[in-house]
């Protein structure tokens, strides 16, 4: 979310303020083509746009499906590190406060499920809590942490107690379950019968697939690796910095490629389908997060040149805002796809959904860059603030 505790006397970090734009934007649009998690297909379209929803599909997927969410717990840890940072220098020992502005942070979260039940602020605000202790930890401390948390060690020792035992058969998986009976309430058309079914079924399917799925573990990492990004300067221009970057970028592209084409040649690798399901947790996680570092390093760079920064400094409002963002986008994509709205979803494949999601953006955007000429902060930013420092 946005830095908004930080002190009025220090500058922004502006490329940051990018990447949370990118962040929030592309979440946008993967939300849309999957309609707010209402997934449905329509059969009555035309077979060329059948296949042209398929394209746009799979790469927006490609490019941003856990990537975008990975960049958004990165500066997670990031944006903690300037609020600390900030009181430290004060004297002042934050994280008392950060205690409650989590606790702020779970009821932004449990507005939003009301409307989106893969609302991610809620699972942050718990999660967050581990920056708490660690803060204190020094640098070498704090990367172990992370990267025994990026390793999925509890993953691994399911796929080595499968291994270890044939015969072994795991239950069902519990968030599917929970998202066939979501498929209940979500035929109604009363919003009532939404959000009593978002903030009960809804949230424990999101819960227990960000457990399944390894999102417990990847997301702490992301926060401690956030944290020592901010120890180190590397979001503020330097010949350091750029050559951290530089660096990441060809080691993280060197790391996907091999990821990515041993996820995909799993399924002939491995016959067993419970063996090669916790492969692939473990290896998508892995994959996400390196093409994460790769188009986070990009960015950082580009916005280096002065001609790509103008363009890229275009997200600086819409990451400045990224609360209210996050949560509008919620709003207005469940009323337009929902049936207790417009029920968009029953005529809108991806390329449609596509295109509602560019038009959503540039509204939001318009918005915010309207909005911060006569405001510092977001509505939604600037309570949260008010709130955190009562």
């Amino acid at each position: 979310m946005s830095d908004s505790t930080l002190n009025f006397k220090a500058p922004r970090i502006e490329v940051v303020d990018v990447l949370r734009g990118f962040a929030i934007m592309s979440i946008m649009l993967l939300h849309n083509i999957e309609h707010f998690d209402y997934y449905n297909f329509p059969e009555a379209l035309p077979e060329w746009m059948k296949v042209l929803d398929k394209i746009i599909w799979e790469t927006l997927f490609f490019l941003f499906g856990g990537k975008s969410y990975a960049i958004f717990a990165l500066l997670f840890g990031f944006s903690f590190y300037i609020q600390n940072d900030n009181q430290e220098k004060q004297g002042k020992d934050f994280r008392g406060r950060f205690l409650w502005r989590l606790l702020l942070l779970l009821g932004f979260g449990f507005i939003n499920t009301i409307f989106y039940e893969g609302d991610i602020l809620m699972i942050y605000a718990v999660m967050g809590i581990v920056l708490i202790p660690v803060c204190r930890w020094n640098d070498k401390a704090v990367f172990i942490a992370a990267a025994v948390l990026m390793l999925q060690p509890l993953e691994w020792m399911r796929y080595f107690y499968l291994l270890l035992h044939p015969e072994y058969v795991p239950g069902s998986s519990w968030s599917d379950g929970l998202y066939d009976s979501m498929g209940n309430y979500m035929k109604s058309s009363s919003f009532l019968d939404y959000t009593i079914g978002n903030v009960t079924i809804g949230r424990f399917a999101s819960i227990f697939w960000s457990w399944e799925n390894g999102r417990f573990f990847q997301a702490p990492a992301l926060f401690l690796f956030g944290l020592l990004m901010g120890r180190k300067k590397l979001f503020i221009a330097s010949a350091e910095s750029n050559l951290f970057w530089k660096k990441a970028m060809q080691y993280a592209f060197l790391l996907f490629v091999p990821l990515f084409t041993l996820k995909n040649f799993l399924s002939q690798i491995i016959e067993r389908k419970e063996v090669r399901k916790s492969l692939h947790i473990i290896i998508s996680s892995w994959s996400n997060v390196a093409f994460m570092i790769f188009m986070v390093s990009i960015i950082v760079l580009l916005y280096q040149n002065e001609s790509i920064r103008n363009l890229l400094a275009k997200l600086i409002p819409f990451g400045k805002m990224s609360m209210t963002n996050y949560i509008m986008q919620s709003v207005a994509g469940s009323f337009i796809y929902y049936r207790y709205g417009l029920g968009m979803v029953e005529y809108t494949g991806a390329t449609y959904s596509l295109l509602i999601g560019i038009t959503l953006f540039i509204l939001q955007l318009s918005f915010c860059t309207w909005w911060l000429k006569t405001h510092r902060q977001g509505p939604l930013e600037y309570l949260w603030h008010k709130a955190t420092w009562i």
